[in-house]
C-alpha cells in the first residue's frame, strides 16, 4: 500500500508512492489499513476490532467504586480526627483514576504491530527477475520456516501468510486483529487489544491496580461492617442486613479477586520466567532452554525498566491510495481471476490453498482452449468467398429480426442457405465419386497381381516335374 519495496515495510514512510498506476490521491495511514484495527481521533488512538467491550470493562470498575464511594466511604469521613477519614474516599477514587489510565495506555496504543508486506520476500538461493509477485503459486512457494540463532540457541521463525513475511521471534498473528505483533503475548477480550511489546507492562498495571482496587473495597465494605455491628451491638448478620451495598460489594469484589487477583499472580509467574501468555499455552519452553530468560531480576527489569520501542506505524502519515489491481482481461473477460482472489484472500487474512488456485487456473486454460477449438470449427462452416458480403449482411439481418421479436429468415437467405447446401452435397458427390474409382482401379490391380503370380507358381510346377 505505502512502498513497493518489500524491504522498506514502516507504513507511512515518507515518499512513498502509489507504484506508479497513477494513483496521486494522499490518504491517511489508518484509512487505509489492512488490519482490523479501530481508529479514534484521527488516527491518534488505536483499538482493536471489539474496542466496544472496553465501554463494558469502565463500567465494571466505575459502578462498583461509585456505590462504595456514596454508601461506604462517606460514612468513614467524621470517623477519624482531623478530617482523615476522607483518605478513605480520595484513596478508592485514585485507584479508579490509575486503573483507569492504565487501560487506556494498554488498549488505546500500538501494541507492536508488525507493518505487513506488499509482496511476499524473495526466495532465498534461487535467481528473481526483479519484478515483485502479486500472488503466491506453488513454483514459489516459500518454506514455511527458518532457523534463527538467539543467544545461542536455534529458534524458528514462521512465514505468515497473510503479511507476507517472516515473523520475528516470539512475534505471532492475531486473528482478531489480522496483524502479526511482537512478542505476542494475547487478544484481551476486555480491552478490546491485543497484548504485546509495547503495551505488556501496562497491562500488568491495568489488572494489579484492579486487583488491588478489589482488595480495597472489600476489605473496608467488612470495616464498615464491623463498625455498625460494634455501633449497636448486634449481631453480624443484622448488621449485614442495616448496609445491603456492603453485602453486594463483598460478594462482587470476592469474586473479581479470584480473576484479577489469579491473573496478576500468573503475569507475576511470566515475567520472573520471561515468557508469554501464548508460549506458556503453547508449553514452548518445558523441554528446551529458554532463550530470553535473563534471569529474575533481569527479566522483571527488561519489563518496567525498558524504555517502550517505538512503533513501526505512522497511523496519521500522508500516503499514496493504493491502486486495485486489474484482472488481466482477454476479448474482454477475465481470463485468470484466482489471481485476484488469492489477492483478497491474503487481504482479509485466509492462507490461499495451492490446489484452488492450480484447479482455476487449469479451468481457465480449458476454457480458452474450448473457445478457440469452437472458433476453428467455426472457421470451417464459413461461407466461400463469393458469399462472404452476403453472409454478414444475413447475419446483421437475422440478429435484428432476432432484436424485433421474430425469428422469421427472409426468403434471401432461405435461397441462399439451399444454393449453399446443393454445393457442398455436389462437391461431396464428386468426392465420392473420385473415391470409388480409386477403389475400382486398386482392386483391378490386387486382381492382376494375384493372377501373375499364380500363372507363375504354375510354371514352376511344370519345370520341376519335367
Amino acid at each position: 500500500m505505502l512502498d513497493l519495496q518489500p524491504s522498506d515495510r514502516r507504513h507511512g514512510a515518507p515518499g512513498s508512492s502509489g507504484g506508479g498506476y497513477g494513483g496521486d490521491e494522499l490518504i491517511r495511514t489508518y484509512k487505509g489499513w489492512k488490519g482490523n484495527n479501530v481508529f479514534f481521533l484521527g488516527g491518534r488512538l488505536v483499538f482493536g476490532p471489539d474496542a466496544r467491550s472496553i465501554l463494558i470493562t469502565i463500567f465494571l470498575i466505575t459502578a462498583p467504586v461509585t456505590v462504595f464511594c456514596v454508601f461506604v466511604a462517606q460514612k468513614f469521613i467524621d470517623d477519624f480526627p482531623h478530617h482523615r477519614g476522607v483518605s478513605v474516599l480520595a484513596v478508592a477514587v485514585g485507584l479508579t483514576l490509575l486503573d483507569l489510565i492504565f487501560l487506556l495506555l494498554t488498549s488505546g496504543r500500538d501494541p507492536g504491530i508488525i507493518p505487513r508486506n506488499l509482496y511476499p520476500p524473495e526466495p532465498e538461493a534461487s535467481e528473481s527477475n526483479g519484478e515483485p509477485r502479486l500472488a503466491h503459486t506453488p513454483q514459489s512457494r516459500l518454506p514455511r520456516t527458518k532457523d534463527m540463532i538467539v543467544n545461542g540457541i536455534t529458534v524458528k521463525i514462521k512465514y505468515c501468510d497473510t503479511c507476507m513475511l517472516y515473523r520475528p521471534p516470539r512475534a505471532s498473528h492475531c486473528s482478531i486483529c489480522n496483524n502479526c505483533v511482537e512478542k505476542f503475548d494475547h487478544h484481551c477480550p476486555w480491552l478490546g487489544q491485543c497484548i504485546g511489546l509495547r503495551n505488556y507492562r501496562f497491562y500488568f498495571m491495568f489488572v494489579l491496580c484492579s486487583a488491588l482496587l478489589c482488595i480495597y473495597v472489600h476489605v473496608f465494605c467488612w470495616i464498615y461492617v464491623k463498625r455498625i455491628m460494634h455501633g449497636e451491638n448486634i449481631n453480624i448478620w443484622r448488621s449485614l442486613i442495616k448496609t445491603p451495598a456492603s453485602i453486594a460489594l463483598i460478594i462482587y469484589t470476592f469474586i473479581s479477586i479470584w480473576f484479577v487477583g489469579g491473573l496478576t499472580g500468573f503475569h507475576l509467574y511470566l515475567m520472573s520466567t520471561n515468557q508469554s501468555t501464548y508460549e506458556n499455552f503453547r508449553y514452548r519452553y518445558d523441554r528446551h532452554e529458554n532463550p530470553f530468560n535473563k534471569g529474575i531480576i533481569g527479566n522483571f527489569m527488561e519489563v518496567f525498566c525498558t524504555s517502550v520501542a517505538i512503533s513501526q506505524n505512522s497511523f496519521r502519515a500522508k500516503v499514496s491510495k493504493e491502486p486495485a489491481i486489474p484482472p488481466r482481461t482477454v476479448n474482454g473477460a477475465m481470463s485468470s481471476p484466482s489471481l485476484q482472489k488469492v489477492s483478497n484472500d491474503i487481504e482479509m487474512g485466509r492462507k490461499p490453498v495451492w490446489h484452488e488456485t492450480v484447479e482455476e487456473e487449469l479451468g481457465d486454460m480449458d476454457k480458452d482452449m474450448e473457445a478457440s477449438v469452437t472458433s476453428r470449427d467455426l472457421s470451417r462452416m464459413l461461407p466461400p468467398e463469393e458469399f462472404e458480403g452476403r453472409g454478414i449482411m444475413h447475419s446483421r439481418e437475422s440478429s435484428r429480426g432476432r432484436r424485433g421479436g421474430s425469428w422469421e429468415f427472409s426468403s434471401r437467405v432461405n435461397e441462399d442457405l439451399r444454393t449453399r447446401d446443393e454445393s457442398a452435397s455436389r462437391r461431396v458427390g464428386e468426392d465420392s465419386s473420385e473415391s470409388s474409382e480409386d477403389n475400382d482401379a486398386s482392386r483391378e490391380l490386387r486382381v492382376e497381381i494375384s493372377d501373375a503370380v499364380r500363372v507363375r507358381g504354375r510354371t514352376g510346377t511344370g519345370i520341376g516335374r519335367s
